[in-house]
């Protein structure tokens, strides 16, 4: 009596074509090394693709993607996270 729902699918109502996986009309690439440990990959067809972002390796081009579930924020050299410098400065003016 009891039914089994299934679990959904972040990459539901995609079909492979000539040129790749289309999944809400783009065609989407397959993760790259960088991404091996990230909660967002979704297989389909035994190949992983990123749901959050068509070019995965794109997004690691210029350093660290931000959909990464996986890595952390980097630190200076003293040991402390980056911050914006425009934010900081915003942060000292209203004293905190």
């Amino acid at each position: 009596m009891a039914e089994e729902k299934k679990k959904a699918s972040a990459l539901d109502g995609a079909v492979m074509t000539a040129e790749g996986l289309s999944f809400k009309g783009v065609i989407m690439n397959a993760v790259v090394e960088n991404c091996t440990g990230c909660d967002r990959i979704a297989e389909f067809d035994n190949v992983s693709y990123c749901p959050s972002y068509a070019q995965p390796a794109a997004k690691w081009s210029r350093g660290i993607c931000n959909f990464a579930t996986h890595v952390k924020g980097t630190l200076d050299k003293q040991g402390k996270a980056k911050v914006n410098p425009l934010k900081a400065s915003k942060r000292a003016a209203r004293g905190r």
